[in-house]
């Protein structure tokens, strides 16, 4: 009896808990249908391992060290214990035989506390540089993170592209095999040429070998996106298709200089501040240095905590000559410090061409959607007439051929317009600073 209520409730429990893990899987299990869009993309790659992560962990790593240069302005608290035996002399067993020792028996058991008072500003420029170093990492993850951002928004579009001229080629094609049908059907009726067939033939071989290529960097292209989250690079990916909505238009130029607001700014500033506090530790080196010391406790021949006593150091170093060591190493800094701002300059003057030329960029490749809207609308309708033409015996086969070459390049045209304009619109984002 015990057993059978036992394996009831046991039942019930193993359906409750199922039930409780279906519902909070349901709502994952609904979103994993749903197309992915870029800022999923995005987010995924920026959760996995990445130079970006690596970045961060950078970040904590320069955090750290200027948790220790702070820590060099506080007092340092210590306590020895040791015991120390010294050989009597031969002749005279109650005299130890070393000279700068106490006694036979030494016991020590001393807390120590030590201050080292920055008078040669040492320690406040290796805080300084401390503080320049986790400036320039976090720099450096905005820089990487931004270019992750980037090579994902890349990728995206790529799929978005190879998967709109797989569609382009794969209507192409079954619009050339319905004309190669249509050609054999009216020579069985002589009504067209053998040559009018060939043409029609070779038009569909020469779009099924397209259709291969196509579906190929599909396919490439998918699995390009999908390592920057997965090692499962085949699995097909749903993307919400931004090719599919009308493009916006390109923003106005904004005043001033945007493109100051690049990372790679504060990545050189950093880098300039690094080697000015590496000029002002070089110069501490020429200045004299205070420490205090303070000991408290027993250092005695024997243990007894009577003997306990206290004692105060102070420790003055003046360096004197160094063979123009510390100078050569403050000039060196100051050196790498007048890099960094050249750094910057040439940096000032390639971004600005940057930023002007991802303007330009994007204005001219909007300005394209429309030409290749307008080219797409003028193919088709050549080809309905080259059909109706030819199907009236007026045009010839090679009229519809090229007439459905052109609509195929159109429509090429058209995505890659579209597809460049939003990699332009990256640009420009990544350009001026944002």
């Amino acid at each position: 009896m015990y057993s059978l209520t036992h394996w009831l409730m046991r039942k019930r429990f193993v359906r409750l808990w199922l039930s409780c893990t279906l519902c909070l899987l349901s709502p994952g299990l609904a979103q994993s249908g749903k197309p992915l869009t870029l800022e999923d993309c995005v987010r995924m790659a920026l959760a996995a391992r990445s130079s970006a992560t690596a970045a961060r962990r950078q970040v904590e790593i320069a955090r750290y060290g200027l948790r220790q240069a702070r820590a060099d302005f506080l007092p340092r608290s210590r306590v020895g214990n040791a015991f120390t035996y010294n050989s009597p002399l031969l002749h005279d067993r109650s005299t130890f035989s070393f000279i700068p020792l106490n006694a036979i028996r030494e016991y020590a058991s001393l807390f120590t506390e030590e201050l080292e008072l920055d008078t040669s500003g040492k320690l406040r420029a290796e805080q300084a540089l401390a503080r320049a170093q986790l400036d320039a990492a976090r720099a450096d993850l905005q820089v990487s993170e931004r270019d992750l951002r980037r090579a994902v928004t890349a990728a995206y579009l790529r799929v978005l592209l190879a998967r709109h001229l797989v569609e382009v080629v794969r209507d192409s094609l079954a619009e050339a095999q319905s004309f190669h049908r249509r050609t054999e059907l009216l020579r069985q009726h002589g009504e067209a040429a053998a040559a009018d067939v060939f043409k029609a033939e070779a038009a569909a071989a020469f779009l099924e070998q397209k259709l291969k290529a196509a579906e190929l960097e599909a396919q490439l292209a998918s699995q390009e996106l999908a390592s920057f989250w997965t090692a499962d690079v085949d699995q097909v990916i749903e993307l919400e298709d931004i090719l599919d909505r009308p493009a916006p238009p390109p923003e106005s130029p904004e005043s001033g200089r945007p493109f100051l607001r690049r990372p790679e700014f504060g990545l050189l500033e950093a880098q300039r501040q690094a080697a000015l506090a590496e000029a002002r530790r070089a110069r501490s080196a020429l200045l004299p240095q205070l420490g205090v010391t303070f000991q408290y406790g027993l250092d005695s021949f024997r243990v007894s905590w009577a003997d306990r006593g206290y004692a105060a150091f102070v420790n003055l170093n003046v360096p004197v000559f160094d063979w123009f060591k510390a100078h050569s190493a403050m000039q060196q800094a100051r050196l790498r410090a007048q890099q960094s701002e050249d750094n910057r300059a040439a940096a000032e003057r390639a971004f600005s061409k940057e930023y002007q030329a991802a303007l330009a960029r994007a204005r001219r490749l909007y300005e394209q959607i429309a030409i290749t809207q307008k080219q797409t609308r003028a193919c088709q309708e050549n080809l309905r007439l080259s059909r109706l033409r030819y199907e009236g015996g007026e045009g010839s086969a090679l009229d519809v051929v090229l007439a459905q070459a052109d609509l195929t390049q159109a429509r090429a045209n058209y995505y890659t317009a579209l597809s460049e304009y939003w990699n332009a619109k990256a640009d420009l984002e990544v350009a001026s600073g944002r």
